[in-house]
Order: C-alpha cells, then structure tokens, then sequence
C-alpha cells in the first residue's frame, strides 16, 4: 500500500541524527533506510525549493516490516507526526479504536457540535482525542475529522461552519483567529497514481496568525506567527511569520505589526448563541 503521509523535508541528510538514537551508526541506518525506499515504508519525492519531501506509511504497518531496524526507525518517524495513524484493519484493538474514534467525531458533526454550549462541545472533542487548551474554543457547524490529529493553543478560537481535516495533523498556537467558513484540508489523494492512493501532510498556524472568511489551507500549510490569510485565499506552502497574503499564488499584501499581545477570547462571547 501506498498511502503516506509527510514526515519532513531532507530526512536522508539527517539520518547521522537518528542514528545514535537508534543505537547503530550510520551505514547501518543508512542500509535500512534504503530498504524502507524499496519496501514502501518511505516515500521521497521532489519539493519545492530543490528539497526532497520524505513520506512515510499513512497506514501502520510496523508488525508487517520485515527488516528488524527498519521496524524500529518506522516507529520512531511515526510517533514524530503528530497525527492518528490508519490501523491495519482486523478483529483487534487498534481497530477497534479507530472505528469508535470514527463514530464519535461523526456523532459530533451530525449533532453535537450544533449545541449551542462551548462546555458540551469541547468535552466531546477531549474526549474522542483532541487537545485543546484554556480559553479556546470552536463555534457551532464547524466539522471536525481525524479528531485525535486536533491540537488547539490557549486562547484559540475558530468561528461558524469551519471544516478542520486533522487526520494528518492540524495544530493551531495560542491567540489564534480563524472567521467563520475556512476550510484546513491535511490530506488528499494521488492524481498520477491509478490507485488514488491517500496523503496526507500536517498543517500548522502559529501564535497570533489570523486566517480570514473562506480561507483554504491545504496539506503541508504553515502559517508563521502573527500571519494573516486574506479571504478566499488557497496557501499550500509556508507563510513567513507577520506577512499578509492573498490573492492567487498566494502574494505577499504586506507585513502586519509586531508586538502583538491581545486575547482572542471567543469563548466569552455570547456564550449561549456561539
């Protein structure tokens, strides 16, 4: 199978960093990396900016990995993304797991996260996996999938109708303001592949960064610090911190002040009708 998801940028360049922690040196490593390449346990392709993005398996197939090293370095890049792997599905408790978190966060679209209570909502969400912080908040109509993959800073608060595709990973800072009706896409498919194979990359916004109506962030988004998404923007690549863009490209508008300290505060807010 080749379904992936992004681990990083490079990561055959740092291999000498695993390594040690792997306790082997670096030809050794070396030699299981070449194998994971061969065994579809990594995926490298070209990105932009002459870099090469590295994949690794979306679905978890470490007890499948025949190469005991490979196995161990699997692991060890899985449990650096902060996402919620596929199981290999079968009569067993991984399985088990991911079909309830599945129906939980359906649950939570279809019902719960039209309850006009921020308590009810966000207890709903802790408890299917998400981590969210003091303060935050998400408004009512706003979708949620993958919700393990939800990280959320203090002070957060995503507006109306949002729809946050987390099963890659989505990690929002603290101060962070989504309006109401952006969408955060961490995954998609594979349109040169016959098998329209699934993948996925996380998406992270920074402290303070503001992502305007109708915003859309696609797989591998990275809003600096204090950034602003002008509406109707598509940004599929890093925006540097305080930078305002829009329009097709995205282009750079502008720069936005420094020294930012204010609340968001979106959960005090009319509490009954958010």
């Amino acid at each position: 199978m080749k379904h992936r998801i992004l681990h990083s940028n490079n990561l055959r360049e740092r291999l000498s960093e695993y390594a040690p922690r792997l306790g082997v040196d670096l030809a050794t490593l070396a030699e299981a990396y070449a194998w994971m390449c061969g065994h579809d346990v990594v995926f490298e392709q070209p990105g932009r900016g002459g870099v090469t993005q590295t994949y690794i398996a979306y679905v978890n197939i470490e007890k499948r990995i025949e190469h005991p090293l490979a196995r161990r370095f699997y692991a060890m890049l899985r449990d650096e993304i902060p996402a919620g792997f596929v199981p290999l599905y079968g009569i067993n408790w991984p399985t088990l797991v991911d079909r309830w978190r599945r129906g939980w966060e359906q649950v939570y679209n279809i019902l719960i996260n039209k309850i006009p209570s921020h308590t009810i909502r966000l207890a709903w969400l802790r408890i299917g996996g998400a981590r969210i912080g003091k303060g935050s908040t998400i408004w009512r109509n706003t979708e949620v999938l993958g919700i393990e993959g939800l990280q959320i800073g203090d002070d957060t608060c995503i507006g109306w109708h949002c729809q946050l595709d987390a099963r890659a990973g989505l990690r929002f800072g603290n101060h962070v303001t989504v309006a109401s009706h952006a969408i955060m896409i961490a995954g998609g498919h594979d349109m040169k592949a016959p098998e329209f194979w699934a993948f996925g990359a996380p998406i992270e916004i920074e402290d303070y960064a503001w992502i305007t109506t109708r915003a859309i962030l696609l797989p591998g988004a990275h809003i600096g610090e204090g950034a602003v998404v002008a509406a109707n923007t598509v940004v599929a690549k890093p925006v540097e911190p305080y930078t305002i863009v829009g329009g097709e490209g995205p282009k750079v508008l502008g720069q936005r002040v420094r020294g930012l300290n204010y609340k968001v505060g979106g959960k005090g807010l009319f509490t009954l009708l958010h």
